[in-house]
């Protein structure tokens, strides 16, 4: 179990460690990913463009590097506004109970009625498709799941001795929240973030997929994977190779969630 949970952390590092690096210096390791020449239109994989060109002769390798900052950008500030907003209202909730627990719990309950892309979809028909107004949209629709674990946390934290000694010390509630409750929270917030960033990613995709998320002619793996299924038959690479960076991007958060978890959860944490 040990070994295995070794290789789910390290097999995810290696991954989304080498997708950090892409992203950091695709200025360095990728032509430009703007340039068109339509005599070079729909090429293969080859010689002079690794992954083969767009319907408009760009390099898809340039085009799937820079995208990637794209989707980094747009997952980890989405994650951010999802994790800071949850466990800011599951804090709340879990540690006021009473009427401001039930006000924030009816709150999840309606936002969890709905299908998180449908929502997402209705968010960024109202605020108008932008990179800026895909994260705001990404965040607000996936903040209940910290809600949830954060309020469960403070609820079995907030009786417990070191809560009622600082509660006895005189220090406000805010205080005790704040320096005593939300620490303790830290583990499973980190997790879900973690594997958060794996399902932001594949909303902004699926967003500018559709037409709603990054416009053209800026670069995005969901942009490309759509203009690519219309020629499926003629260049199927154009569709492949944007989907492939999709899935191991998403393959190495969750193994690398999953890792992280297992080292933090005390149920599997000591298993040989």
């Amino acid at each position: 179990m040990k070994r295995a949970r070794n290789k789910s952390v390290i097999l995810g590092g290696v991954l989304i460690g080498g997708l950090l690096f892409v992203a950091a210096f695709a200025p360095f390791i990728a032509g430009d990913p703007y340039h068109m020449d339509m005599s070079q239109r729909l090429l293969p994989p080859g010689p002079g463009h690794p992954l083969g060109t767009d319907q408009f002769g760009r390099d898809l390798w340039a085009r799937l590097v820079f995208g990637s900052r794209v989707s980094l950008q747009v997952g980890i500030v989405s994650v951010g506004i999802a994790c800071t907003l949850g466990t800011a209202l599951g804090l709340l909730a879990g540690y006021a109970g009473g009427w401001v627990d039930a006000v924030i719990m009816r709150l999840v309950d309606i936002f969890l009625a709905f299908p998180v892309i449908l929502l997402a979809i209705a968010l960024i028909a109202v605020l108008g498709p932008s990179p800026v107004n895909l994260m705001i949209a990404i965040g607000l629709v996936n903040w209940t799941m910290y809600a949830r674990v954060v309020r469960a946390n403070v609820l079995a934290l907030k009786h417990r001795e070191f809560v009622e000694a600082a509660r006895a010390l005189g220090l406000r509630d805010r205080a005790i929240m704040l320096k005593h409750v939300l620490p303790n929270t830290l583990s499973p917030i980190i997790v879900l973030a973690t594997l958060g960033l794996g399902h932001a990613i594949v909303a902004e995709s699926t967003l500018s997929f559709l037409g709603l998320g990054v416009q053209p002619p800026e670069p995005s793996w969901g942009w490309t994977l759509a203009f690519g299924m219309k020629y499926l038959r003629d260049a199927p690479h154009l569709s492949t190779m944007p989907g492939m960076a999709i899935m191991l991007t998403v393959l190495g958060f969750n193994l690398l969630g999953d890792g992280i978890r297992d080292m933090i959860d005390p149920r599997t944490r000591n298993r040989a």
